[in-house]
């Protein structure tokens, strides 16, 4: 009985709070005000606040193992994985962020399953979205494209074609330690593959493992990896922004 007296008395006072509210203005919120961040003109564009990581141009922005430059082939805009060059690693590290990048698996088919078109994208060196070539490509559903790796299959298959350029656009909300160590909040992905949402703000269960379970160790902001996985993949119009 004291329980429902109490939910009682909550209705009642919050009735009475609404019943006060007479005028508009009193709900209005007008400070703080949302800074202005002005779009690209073209879908896919870096919007005015991004931090690009490829234009087209060069690899500054990128290293591979050891520090060592990245030596990955730029041509005509874009940037093609050159085999056993390793991955490309953003030099800047990062926490929650929003990450834009285009990709195209090779137009000429050369094997199926995992050895065709076979990427992907790492947030904080740690957590993959793989990138597969899936159209009419049978794998386990948890490594096909967009999947976060050996965790969540994607929703839906929205893969193009081979040779065609495809589009991620990637929330990335990191995992959260405390001194100890210890996880107190999970990291979580939300995954547009070309226009189609395929995760939907999906907790990440740890490190994506190619073999074994997903580990949790604490860890802080951490770079962009960009998977050589030995097929000639290629990539343009990398850009972030932080959350």
């Amino acid at each position: 009985m004291k329980n429902y007296s109490l939910l009682f008395l909550s209705l009642f006072i919050t009735s009475i709070t609404f019943a006060q509210i007479t005028k508009p203005e009193v709900t209005e919120v007008w400070e703080p005000e949302p800074r202005v961040v002005t779009p690209g003109n073209a879908i896919g564009d870096a919007p005015s606040d991004a931090i690009i990581l490829f234009d087209g141009k060069n690899l500054d922005n990128f290293v591979t193992w050891g520090d060592k430059p990245a030596t990955w082939k730029v041509e005509d805009g874009m940037v093609t994985v050159v085999k056993d060059a390793g991955f490309l690693i953003s030099k800047e590290h990062f926490d929650d962020i929003q990450l834009h990048l285009e990709f195209r698996t090779p137009s000429v088919i050369d094997g199926e399953g995992q050895g065709r078109g076979n990427s992907g994208v790492f947030f904080q060196g740690k957590y993959e979205v793989q990138i597969l070539d899936s159209y009419k490509n049978r794998t386990y559903s948890n490594g096909q494209c967009a999947a976060i790796y050996k965790q969540y299959p994607p929703l839906v298959n929205a893969s193009k074609g081979p040779g065609e350029w495809q589009t991620y656009d990637i929330i990335f909300n990191s995992p959260v330690f405390n001194k100890d160590g210890m996880r107190v909040k999970p990291g979580y992905l939300t995954v547009i593959h070309n226009g189609v949402l395929v995760q939907n703000n999906a907790m990440i269960l740890g490190t994506t493992e190619y073999i074994g379970m997903p580990k949790n160790e604490a860890h802080g902001a951490g770079p962009i990896w960009i998977q050589d996985h030995g097929n000639p993949m290629s990539f343009r119009n990398i850009w972030v922004r932080k959350l």
